[in-house]
């Protein structure tokens, strides 16, 4: 969670689980989009398990001679979240820091509507001149947020930046640890771009033309509703329909069925906003049967999500469980 991979700039995120899971397996490529492979070999059918290692961010579109930056984002982000955090500029050797700003405002200050990204601006303290000679210029990408995670309340309630989807990158580094057990080929993908169109899932797919697909996600958690739906501590959630897919039906009633037989807790997911890496590996070439499976997060897609431990520990159970009795298609 710590390292930052805004949309196109995974290496940081790439390059820690490369370091880690190369001492369970050997078979590693980065393929051209940046898409991080790793590959176990083994039986049929051939499974792809998927997780992106973007994060949401943004990217500078202007800069002003007075040094106020403009920028444009990268993936879904509501611009109210974003007022008075935190940012960090990549430049060629390091980052700088700046803060989300709007034109000066108080406790008599009148809004008459909420801001829009253009009525924001980053304030680095710098003007433009001086950010230009640090290597700032247009096109550099920026991540908010903290480079930490932290213990709400009881230990196992935890908060941090990118949640989304760096608990689904940790689902998969502890499923390679225990690849040995799986008798099937299975590619384990850590995708890029995923935020801003999936990308990166789109190219793998195409790849490794796998038999089916399993993606470990993560979920909007609606538990501080009165009458909620999804809510963090109670299981991870089987992702049934979501703004532009629709899960297969047979992967599903396996992942139902699976976690019913190891009494793990299992949510439903069924929204009409949002999508994941699974929409578009199934209909990679001639179609990839794909379901996912989520751990909820509430305030997803803001600088700070919060999450339950025991979810995380259900969907590693869950994962492992399915891929070492698979099913054929």
């Amino acid at each position: 969670m710590n390292a930052f991979g805004v949309s196109g700039s995974e290496e940081e995120v790439r390059d820690i689980i490369k370091k880690e899971v190369k001492k369970y397996i050997s078979d590693i490529k980065v393929d051209k989009l940046g898409n991080l492979i790793v590959h176990k070999k083994g039986d049929q059918p051939r499974i792809m398990v998927a997780a992106h290692m973007d994060e949401i961010g943004l990217i500078i579109k202007s800069i002003d001679h007075k040094g106020r930056i403009r920028f444009s984002s990268l993936g879904g982000i509501e611009p109210l979240t974003l007022l008075g955090q935190r940012v960090h500029i990549f430049t060629k050797r390091d980052f700088i820091n700046g803060f989300i700003s709007l034109d000066e405002i108080s406790n008599d200050s009148i809004l008459h509507k909420l801001p829009d990204m253009q009525d924001l601006f980053i304030d680095t303290g710098l003007n433009k001149k001086e950010l230009t000679e640090l290597g700032v210029e247009i096109g550099s990408s920026l991540a908010t947020g903290q480079r930490r995670n932290f213990n709400l309340g009881k230990k196992d309630i935890i908060a941090g930046k990118a949640l989304d989807d760096r608990i689904g990158c940790f689902i998969l580094i502890e499923l390679i640890k225990k690849a040995y057990r799986f008798k099937n080929e299975i590619y384990f993908v850590f995708t890029v771009q995923e935020e801003i169109g999936l990308y990166g899932a789109k190219t793998s797919a195409y790849q490794i033309d796998p038999e089916y697909a399993l993606v470990a996600e993560t979920t909007s958690s609606d538990d501080m509703k009165f009458e909620p739906s999804i809510e963090i501590g109670k299981g991870p959630c089987l992702t049934i329909k979501n703004a532009e897919s629709v899960t297969d039906k047979k992967i599903n009633k396996w992942i139902k069925e699976t976690a019913k037989k190891k009494d793990i807790p299992l949510q439903y997911d069924i929204n009409d906003i949002g999508t994941t890496d699974a929409m578009t590996i199934s209909i990679s070439k001639g179609g990839v049967p794909s379901s996912v499976a989520s751990v909820p997060v509430r305030n997803i897609h803001s600088a700070m999500g919060i999450s339950h431990k025991d979810d995380i520990e259900n969907a590693i159970i869950l994962f492992e469980e399915l891929l070492k009795n698979p099913i054929k298609y």
